[in-house]
């Protein structure tokens, strides 16, 4: 179930608001827990069933770290993570972090190694031995195993309070806002809030706001620039302004796909009584690849760093170890979004460009330059990235990026895609999504105060939205396959 779409915003939604705040307090966990479960196993029961596993096991783990003569620590007192814990916790940390590595890797990756097999049976001349097995992957489980096992890593470090209630701590994993496409919630976040928090008009309108804008985002610019995209990588062949125009599109794409699915989850969350941290900031807008990773997926990027870089040692090793750890981490990053080598070369390319400025004091080569240059050439990095991310494949990104430098002779059958991806709507879209890029306020700011005219203003998109959405075949969520 998509937060775009009659099913969940005219039925569910409103349905489960309803139960949520007629709901006595005491029950508003279990309650909210289970409306997440039906949320999450719509499209296949089964995934709950996984999901409550992993979520059994962690809160197991949790409890015996806790209970094993472990006294809690405030967090600002120094963490020695793993001195002073006795075997039985970390075995039970070992557990943890193995049986949601295990998940993760097995659901996501197993189809990746069966492909490499065949590949490799194929050049040796033993097609025979090609495997024709598949497993289905579960949606968000990329984002709940990371949450559910930060939560276990903290408890063991002293960061946070191991949960009793078993309902909390699945109401905390299984939270339907934020649970198939994030922002990844740490417990510490959120820790005090599941034990009291505030339900305000205030809240509730922000939260409103959050969900209204987000789907403007994605049914008025993400939805349309898809589009553009879809028609230029399904090409065979592609003049090089409209391989720039189809990549620039993807680049508009992901980032309104994206950022208004963590608006929604943050609006949501808020609409519930939950305040969720910020997920996104103007990554565009960056002058470095160190600060884009500063404001792209925040939840995700701080998460590699607390819970792989800094126990690989982050930048406290010596100078090449820092590289070694950069790369690796943005490599281990590409392959979290998906298993295909285009996104380790994506992942690559990004932790080499962050080695550099790390080389250079946290500076890009081209710091001496004027700063909208030093944003025009960051986002041309990026974009070079993403033609890796979007492609099917390696042969297909590398054929997409000749078609971006000119190489290769162009058909004249290419210029049948100006009628398609050039029509003044599509136009309009590109260029509305480029002002809202680089010129418009962003959600989280923009929504801490909501005057009349802010209201009628998101009244108008909201309206919009739901009546463009109604006549969109075209509405992917595309986080929801990592």
């Amino acid at each position: 179930m998509v937060f775009s779409s009659h099913l969940f915003l005219f039925y569910f939604l409103p349905g489960a608001l309803l139960l949520y705040y007629l709901m006595p307090r005491r029950g508003k966990h279990g309650l909210l827990t289970l409306i997440s479960y039906v949320f999450y196993g719509w499209a296949n029961p089964l995934f709950s069933v996984l999901m409550l596993a992993s979520t059994a096991i962690d809160y197991v783990c949790g409890l015996i770290i806790a209970n094993d003569s472990f006294r809690w620590r405030q967090p600002e007192q120094p963490l020695g993570c793993g001195a002073g814990r006795s075997r039985r916790q970390k075995a039970a940390l070992v557990a943890s972090i193995c049986s949601n590595l295990s998940l993760l890797g097995f659901f996501k990756y197993f189809n990746f190694a069966v492909d490499n097999l065949n590949a490799l049976a194929q050049a040796l001349g033993f097609p025979g031995l090609e495997l024709a097995l598949r497993v289905t992957l579960p949606l968000g489980i990329s984002f709940y195993t990371f949450q559910s096992m930060s939560y276990t890593i903290d408890v063991y470090r002293g960061q946070a309070r191991a949960l009793r209630s078993f309902t909390d701590f699945a109401c905390y994993v299984s939270m339907f806002p934020q649970l198939v496409a994030g922002p990844i919630i740490r417990f510490a976040e959120v820790a005090d809030q599941l034990q009291s928090r505030t339900y305000t008009v205030q809240k509730f309108a922000r939260g409103v706001a959050f969900v209204s804008l987000g789907l403007a985002k994605k049914i008025l610019l993400a939805n349309p620039c898809g589009k553009i995209v879809e028609v230029a990588f399904q090409a065979d062949t592609l003049g090089t302004l409209d391989a720039w125009y189809g990549i620039t599109a993807y680049a508009f794409q992901i980032y309104f796909d994206f950022s208004a699915y963590s608006d929604m989850a943050i609006g949501l969350g808020l609409m519930l009584g939950f305040v969720f941290p910020k997920n996104f900031n103007s990554p565009y807008r960056a002058e470095s690849i160190t600060e884009f990773w500063r404001r792209w997926h925040i939840s995700l990027s701080s998460w590699l760093r607390d819970y792989l870089y800094l126990p690989l040692g982050g930048n406290r090793k010596g100078p090449a170890r820092t590289y070694v750890n950069l790369a690796l981490v943005m490599l281990l990053g590409g392959l979290w979004h998906g298993a295909s080598w285009n996104f380790v070369i994506w992942g690559g390319i990004h932790g080499a460009f962050l080695s550099l400025e790390r080389l250079c004091g946290k500076n890009p080569i081209y710091q001496g330059l004027p700063r909208p240059l030093r944003v025009a050439i960051t986002f041309l990095i990026v974009l070079v990235a993403w033609v890796f991310f979007r492609a099917s494949d390696l042969p297909s990104a590398l054929k997409y990026l000749g078609h971006m430098l000119g190489l290769g002779a162009v058909s004249p059958n290419a210029a049948l895609l100006g009628g398609i991806i050039y029509q003044p709507y599509y136009v309009g879209v590109f260029f509305c999504a480029a002002a809202v890029t680089w010129l418009g306020a962003q959600t989280w700011d923009w929504t801490r105060a909501i005057t009349g005219a802010k209201a009628a203003l998101i009244l108008i998109l909201l309206l919009l939205s739901l009546a463009v959405l109604a006549t969109q075949a075209y509405n992917p969520f595309i986080y929801f396959i990592f």
